[in-house]
């Protein structure tokens, strides 16, 4: 009958383990007006040498593709 309670406080710090990290971000998503992570800029506001460039080789590209 030991193993029996054992096996179940086991098997409950484990499931208190595994969900920890859902709780935390219930947690933080519940403070700072529904902002888990803070203030975000959304993606592709922010400049960059990589879209800059890719920006660049998709024209190219189009242009080749264009004259043929």
């Amino acid at each position: 009958m030991s193993g029996v309670i054992v096996l179940f406080m086991g098997m409950l710090v484990l499931a208190a383990l595994s969900f920890a990290p859902l709780g935390y971000f219930i947690y933080k998503f519940s403070q700072k007006n529904a902002k888990p992570f803070g203030e975000t800029e959304p993606h592709g506001d922010s400049p960059s040498v990589i879209n800059d460039l890719t920006e660049k080789a998709i024209s190219l590209a189009k242009g080749v593709i264009g004259k043929k």
